[in-house]
């Protein structure tokens, strides 16, 4: 079987997106401040000094953006849906005209062909939240339930597929524990309890989109590393083993199996005491049936043990010679396979999409006015091919996203990286598709890859 064939003709081909990261007009038409309006304005925090005040300007041009992914001949569309637009202060009514700006871009989306997927949560809460502790307090779970009951009630007809929450491993190990994304906290316990509670929104979320009927399926997207011991050695290996369970196995387990892992569970409660934050009944609602789970994958972890790291393991460079992107990480496409093929032996058949796929690199545009980035052509043909892989293997996979549709702000690197396959001037916000756009489309066209 060739790579092409391997995808189904109903194959979910799409790009993705986020609010803050291309919207901009933060502070138009009632939105409200979001905890990362706040983070990037604090000096210090993002490279640059950059902002996600204008970002793509695509609240304002979200119709040249459509006629983009109509060009380019995409099946889908993955956005998030800013809180603040729809809630500025995170309850109560909404804002309709934060609701008008996603209908008119849902409605143009399906004119155009194109199969809406929402992201209700994509890092961007209220900052009134955040003054009340945020995903910490406890009562935010409720308030996202509510939030999300609203735009189910404006969308719930017209929407093709529904994420709850983006990354939440993300939210609260880089935004709580590591202190690089926003709010910018820096503590252990506090990004367990918010992991918790994200994971729990997710369920009581789910329950209130099915409670009113939306059209599409209800899932959820998790940042995904396959983990690698850096030597056979059994330390190494259990390490490794210990590693994969912090970044995958965390979200992984409550939602799919209604558990903790336990060994993991154990060495966090060596270092902040017993997880009183888990109540009764909790981990039935996280366990909610998903109709089918968003993998986000970059890049692979190659880890050792570590007596001295707080939780026994640290992460080691790739290896010497290995290619990397400008973000550092090393592009590794067959742990696409391995990921994917592992989750359906580990959590049967699960239909899966990937998310989110792609990679930043040092993209300029030549004399002749056009981009060409031969760099991502050959990143994304080859994880295709990964992808591909899979799915003869049995893996029920109904879709990929590339990330980007656009170079977007790129949270704590600012405008520094980019990711799209469509380049932005920032100065002048003209849209260039890049030579991956038309190699994209005419994977699309062609339904597949051409055999590399």
């Amino acid at each position: 079987m060739t790579p092409t064939a391997a995808f189904p003709r109903d194959f979910l081909w799409g790009a993705a997106t986020a609010a803050y990261q291309i919207e901009g007009a933060v502070a138009e038409d009632g939105r409200g401040e979001s905890i990362w309006d706040r983070f990037s304005h604090t000096p210090g925090r993002i490279a640059a000094g950059d902002t996600g005040d204008v970002a793509c300007d695509h609240y304002h041009r979200w119709r040249e953006d459509v006629a983009l992914m109509a060009a380019l001949r995409l099946r889908s569309y993955r956005f998030s849906i800013a809180w603040p637009r729809i809630q500025p202060s995170g309850r109560g009514r909404p804002n309709a005209r934060g609701l008008d700006f996603y209908a008119r871009l849902v409605d143009a989306l399906l004119a155009a062909g194109i199969a809406p997927m929402a992201t209700l949560y994509h890092w961007d809460l209220p900052q009134a939240l955040q003054d009340q502790g945020g995903w910490a307090d406890r009562d935010t779970v409720e308030r996202f339930a509510d939030y999300a009951g609203l735009v189910a009630e404006a969308l719930g007809d017209r929407v093709a597929l529904w994420v709850t929450h983006n990354e939440p491993w993300v939210v609260a190990a880089l935004g709580h524990e590591q202190g690089v994304h926003a709010p910018g906290l820096r503590d252990l316990r506090t990004s367990l309890v918010v992991g918790h509670h994200l994971l729990l929104s997710h369920g009581r979320a789910a329950e209130r989109l099915r409670e009113l009927g939306v059209r599409g399926p209800v899932g959820i997207a998790l940042s995904l590393h396959p983990t690698h011991a850096a030597t056979e050695r059994e330390e190494d290996v259990l390490a490794a083993r210990l590693s994969e369970a912090f970044t995958n196995g965390w979200y992984l387990e409550p939602l799919l199996r209604g558990r903790y892992p336990q060994q993991l569970a154990a060495r966090f409660a060596e270092r902040v005491g017993e997880p009183d934050w888990v109540r009764p009944g909790d981990l039935q609602v996280i366990q909610a049936p998903l109709d089918f789970l968003g993998v986000n994958y970059y890049f692979r972890r190659v880890v050792r043990a570590d007596a001295a790291a707080p939780l026994g393991f640290r992460e080691v460079e790739p290896p010497a010679g290995a290619q990397r992107t400008v973000m550092g990480w090393e592009v590794y496409p067959r742990s696409l396979t391995e990921l994917l093929t592992g989750l359906r032996d580990a959590y049967g058949p699960l239909p899966l999409y990937v998310t989110e796929n792609g990679a930043a690199f040092e993209d300029r545009v030549a004399a002749d006015g056009s981009v060409h980035d031969a760099e991502r052509v050959s990143y994304l043909q080859r994880h295709l091919d990964a992808a591909a892989e899979a799915i003869a293997a049995g893996v029920d996979l109904r879709g990929y996203f590339v990330w980007s549709l656009l170079d977007n702000f790129e949270w704590a690197m600012g405008y520094g990286p980019r990711f799209g396959i469509t380049y932005v001037d920032y100065a002048t916000q003209r849209r260039i598709p890049k030579q991956s756009a038309r190699w994209y489309a005419r994977v699309i066209e062609t339904g597949g890859p051409p055999e590399g």
